[in-house]
């Protein structure tokens, strides 16, 4: 006998099967009306589809575009994140004396540091986000954050706090796994 998660597994290759088939275009027209590049449309659908794929039970999907739509925004919202960053990183590297200026190696190991903070950091508010990282990368205290932030620094603490417990589940394994 087999269970009713494995008749689901057994089901999901079809059930993404047909959703391939049916919306794979459908999305890629879609995203090439807002993206100027026909090859980027077809990385964000793939992208959508491979997290439509990791999702543990697909037949709990019942607007199957609308579903692809949503991870598709998602999608297109973590790669101008990533390039808003990159930017961000490079101006500061060509603001910075040359004798600063880490190695190639380096320069991407703190990128993909800068992108995991970023992600860590995600649902705060941009203030607590700005309070953890004056905090942490400035070095600033509580009263200088709360000073330029115009707000007290009780609510500072409360902007830390959030913002640790964000890294801190950011860490976990997903689901509580270890």
């Amino acid at each position: 006998m087999h269970s009713h998660s494995q008749r689901l597994a057994d089901k999901t290759p079809d059930l993404l099967a047909i959703i391939f088939r049916s919306d794979y275009r459908w999305l890629i027209s879609r995203l090439r009306r807002s993206l100027t590049r026909d090859a980027e449309a077809e990385d964000v659908a793939s992208e959508a589809f491979v997290r439509l794929a990791a999702m543990p039970d697909l037949t709990s999907v019942r607007e199957p575009r609308a579903m692809l739509t949503t991870l598709a925004k998602r999608v297109l919202f973590e790669s101008w994140r990533r390039r808003d960053l990159e930017r961000a990183w490079l101006s500061a590297l060509a603001n910075a004396p040359e004798h600063h200026h880490p190695s190639p190696e380096d320069q991407e190991i703190l990128l993909e540091a800068l992108l995991a903070i970023d992600q860590a950091l995600e649902g705060l508010s941009s203030k607590a986000r700005q309070a953890f990282l004056f905090s942490q990368l400035d070095g600033m205290t509580y009263a200088e954050i709360a000073a330029r932030l115009g707000v007290s620094v009780s609510m500072v603490r409360k902007y830390i706090t959030s913002a640790l417990t964000h890294c801190y589940l950011a860490t976990q394994p997903a689901g509580g796994e270890e």
